[in-house]
């Protein structure tokens, strides 16, 4: 007994040891603890001034496929040839499909891959909130005053399309999403043309129109487009990771730049559940919502199983080395610890959608009366499918939820898989890397798995090269903004956009 005792201790002082010598010589990313002062970029009247008045078009895509009113789009189109000439007067200039545009800046080497831009002109509805009086200055150049106070929504500081610049912020619908990228990229390219810098490779930029619904007559047929051209793009750079403030991850301890090199897929299921309707004096033993709401209880009880991707693990050795100790040992010791790692991944909102297939019940109907009982009953369920997991996966996860019952299943919206993963060797990624760190220069720099949608999807037809970042550092609550109300940007994040674009487009063969 005692042999077997001593064993046992043995093997586990073993264990410790082996986990602890893991721990410490794991290869987590360094942190730049001597990093230089961030660059200080001076402020921009003219640029601003260019943004806030493109901010006040209310370019609001709404409803199904695109179908909206493209009157204030047509104005945005006549206000961008109007506020950046130079841009039209030395690039190739093309409409695709009526609205989306593209510009291409001719580099001086043509047997090199071009990289491509993109952002969108569309943003989401600002919402129904009443409206009422605040004070408050709007920006204007210096030889005009300032306007008088504003009607503003009530939980908007300004008013949604006011373009008001106060507080050292610009605020409107579109100044984070996405509107900030296509103004700051538009200065970036009126730089170049000015100081008549010629970079190496064709430089294009593609603006979409209906991102906000699905980028079906936008994003898609400029794709198209460029597929039709035999274009081939060394790298695409879109929206989707941005700079998140020190203390916004749980665990780290210092800002960090996120880096998508790949977005999650979709599907939206509408279920419809059938059972007995009739009054509710006499109801049946079980109902359609009944069976419904045991349906919805498998879905959420038994939700796909999480797991580490290849590019989440590359994200946790990049970020690593800034958690605490407890954190980098699970990391460093997936071998033993990895069910304790998933464990307490998937119980945070945030990083359990990096490591899951997400399960959301989003909408649900069923009688119109307080005392009728529908004889259907139906629901939507939303997925968010992790790389590694398929369409297919989704949809026999869906059939076992349902056994038993009498369903109707019919997808709704847009179905797509998961999108190809980005690699982190490429010049293109380190060219992002690296004008980061001329801005941010304290800012652990990761790849990233982007959980929304964004246009970039669309793009893998014309290049394996594909990253989504937005150059802002934002805290979570401007964060919430996005899509919500109140939405800004700093103008110290704007002016650093402008300096990232340009930086990228000047040095990428440097």
């Amino acid at each position: 007994m005692k042999k077997i005792i001593l064993g046992i201790i043995t093997v586990l002082v073993l264990l410790v040891v082996i986990v602890l010598v893991k721990t410490y010589t794991y290869p987590f990313k360094k942190v730049n603890v001597n990093a230089k002062s961030a660059m200080n970029i001076p402020q921009n009247d003219s640029a601003i001034y260019r943004f806030s008045e493109g901010l006040k078009i209310p370019t609001i895509s709404t409803g199904e496929l695109g179908d909206f009113d493209y009157t204030s789009f047509d104005q945005f189109k006549k206000y961008l040839k109007e506020t950046y000439p130079l841009i039209y007067q030395h690039t190739e200039y093309q409409e695709v499909n009526g609205y989306g545009l593209v510009f291409k800046l001719k580099g001086s080497n043509s047997g090199l891959q071009p990289i491509l831009f993109l952002s969108h002109m569309d943003v989401v509805p600002p919402g129904d909130a009443d409206v009422k009086n605040k004070g408050g200055n709007i920006f204007r150049p210096q030889d005009k005053p300032a306007a008088s106070p504003k009607e503003v929504a009530e939980d908007w500081d300004y008013a949604p399309f006011s373009g008001a610049v106060a507080n050292g912020r610009i605020y409107g619908r579109g100044a984070l999403d996405m509107k900030g990228m296509l103004f700051s990229l538009m200065e970036s390219l009126t730089t170049l043309i000015k100081e008549k810098h010629v970079p190496q490779r064709d430089i294009y930029l593609a603006f979409g129109f209906d991102e906000e619904v699905g980028g079906r007559k936008g994003a898609v047929k400029i794709a198209e487009y460029f597929k039709s051209k035999g274009l081939e793009f060394d790298a695409v750079y879109d929206e989707g990771g941005i700079i998140v403030e020190k203390g916004s991850i749980s665990g780290i301890d210092s800002d960090v730049a996120l880096i998508g090199c790949a977005e999650k897929g979709f599907l939206s299921a509408r279920i419809k559940v059938k059972g007995l309707g009739g009054h509710s004096s006499m109801p049946p033993m079980e109902s359609a919502i009944g069976k419904a709401a045991v349906i919805m209880q498998r879905l959420e009880d038994h939700q796909m199983k999480p797991m580490i991707t290849p590019l989440i693990q590359e994200f946790f050795d990049n970020v690593g080395g800034a958690m605490p100790f407890t954190n980098r040992m699970a990391i460093a010791n997936r071998w033993l610890l990895n069910p304790v790692l998933l464990s307490q991944l998937t119980k945070n909102n945030s990083t359990n959608a990096l490591v899951r297939t997400t399960t959301a019940l989003t909408m649900m109907k069923g009688s119109d009366g307080t005392n009728v009982l529908s004889p259907e009953v139906e629901f939507v369920v939303n997925f968010r499918l992790l790389p590694g997991n398929t369409v297919k996966d989704v949809k026999n996860h869906i059939a076992k939820a349902t056994k038993g019952f009498d369903v109707e299943i019919e997808e709704v919206d847009n179905t797509r898989e998961a999108s190809a993963v980005s690699s982190t060797k490429t010049k293109a990624y380190k060219v992002i890397e690296s004008g980061i760190k001329e801005l941010y220069p304290e800012a652990l720099v990761s790849p990233y798995l982007t959980v929304g949608g964004t246009d970039a999807y669309k793009y893998q037809i014309v290049s394996k090269n594909i990253y989504r970042f937005i150059p802002f550092k934002i805290n979570h609550a401007e964060q919430q903004s996005i899509h919500s109300t109140n939405e800004y940007i700093s103008i110290e994040n704007y002016m650093r956009m402008i300096r990232y674009f340009e930086y990228v487009m000047k040095n990428y063969d440097k």
